[in-house]
């Protein structure tokens, strides 16, 4: 089934615990401490755009990459016309020149299933990035698809929707499947139901580490979360910095 259709249509309704706002001053932050208050900026893996809204009233000259036609619809939407927004695989985008920046929020990378595809949106991201651009991400911890998630199931309830998460962790494959059934009340007693299964890989940071330079970036950091704090054994998510160092200015 594919991901982000029909659930599109209620993703920031279900996501409005992501703290975007603070995202948004932490990349900033980060940015500026490497020399970048300006310029384009790639959001990789955009989703609705919210994020992508914040960081140009930051006064960043923004790209969106989504995959989701639905999504990007919303994003369009929501947003007005200096910001530009592409359909495209994260495996294979395309820009029209070099950015500053690229970044990749809400463990978008982890919904890459494959070594060999995420070295190649790795090596994209050099290719695209200006001599010593900088690339920040963050992806799930091993620790949360073990401990967190695992087989767990959530479900909440709410006067304008619920939803149901079932989770089913792949010890051996490192796969987390999320089955997702939700309901958006449209009008009094009238509820839409939407199911869409998504997956999700699970990688060590070493991984990550070894990606990175394999496609020609360096790593530059790791820490826990959206902080400045060392990832520790119960992280639950990871923000990790590279940069572009191989191009000559």
């Amino acid at each position: 089934m594919e991901s982000y259709t029909g659930f599109a249509r209620v993703y920031d309704l279900f996501m409005d615990n992501v703290p975007y706002e603070e995202w948004c001053e932490y990349l900033t932050a980060l940015l500026r401490e490497y020399g970048i208050e300006d310029g384009l900026v790639l959001d990789l893996g955009c989703g609705t755009g919210k994020l992508t809204r914040l960081m140009e009233q930051k006064g960043y000259d923004m790209i969106g990459v989504d995959n989701s036609f639905e999504m990007l619809d919303i994003a369009r939407e929501s947003s007005d016309a200096s910001i530009l927004y592409l359909l495209q695989d994260m495996c294979e985008f395309e820009l029209y020149g070099t950015v500053r920046a690229v970044y990749s929020a809400c463990d978008s990378i982890n919904y890459i299933l494959e070594e060999e595809k995420l070295r190649k949106v790795f090596s994209l991201v050099n290719n695209y990035l200006d001599p010593g651009g900088i690339f920040i991400f963050d992806i799930n911890s091993s620790y949360k698809y073990h401990e967190l998630l695992a087989e767990n199931t959530f479900a909440e309830n709410r006067e304008e929707g619920s939803f149901i998460w079932e989770n089913y962790f792949d010890e051996e494959e490192g796969i987390n499947e999320y089955d997702l059934t939700l309901y958006k009340k449209e009008k009094e007693d009238y509820f839409t139901r939407f199911q869409e299964v998504h997956y999700q890989k699970c990688y060590e940071l070493s991984v990550i580490r070894r990606l990175l330079e394999e496609a020609g970036l360096e790593f530059m950091a790791a820490y826990d979360a959206y902080t400045k704090n060392p990832v520790e054994e119960d992280s639950e998510r990871i923000t990790i910095i590279a940069r572009e160092y191989k191009k000559q200015v």
